[in-house]
């Protein structure tokens, strides 16, 4: 049987938990993920656990708070003005504290996203952190194929 190398390729079904035991991410019940090891499409601390595991096994591992997703970082909370905003954005757009909003990167070709945490008068304040940041998760496996 094949086992996980650095750079394979895997088909697998996939969950991840967050701390009270919700799906985040379960593809159990659908078409098993494909993907291949080192390109970024899993975290390396999930890509680790895979490391040396064959055809047909199953595992659950709980990753420590920051583990999968790092650490929050503080200067990730940034304060944006409403003027920018409604210059590279929509002029009319209403916000509101929890809102997902998708900016540019500086290339142009890409986007990201930050999630509105505060309102000020003639600023908005965004967190740009992963949404799992510094947060525990539980990823359970099941290896279907190894090429």
């Amino acid at each position: 049987m094949n086992s996980v190398q650095r750079g394979s390729f895997l088909t697998l079904h996939y969950r991840l938990a967050g701390l009270d035991g919700a799906d985040i991410i379960n593809t159990f019940a659908e078409a098993p993920a494909t993907l291949s090891l080192g390109t970024g499409e899993l975290a390396p601390a999930m890509e680790s656990r895979l490391l040396g595991m064959t055809e047909g096994t199953r595992g659950s591992f709980q990753l420590g708070p920051g583990e999968a997703f790092g650490e929050r970082n503080p200067e990730l909370l940034q304060r944006v003005k409403r003027a920018l905003l409604a210059e590279f954005g929509d002029p009319d757009e209403h916000y509101s504290v929890g809102d997902v909003v998708q900016f540019p990167t500086p290339d142009g070709q890409g986007a990201y996203a930050g999630v509105v945490r505060e309102l000020g008068d003639d600023w908005l304040l965004f967190d740009f952190n992963h949404p799992l940041a510094g947060q525990p998760v539980t990823f359970e496996v099941h290896l279907i194929g190894v090429l």
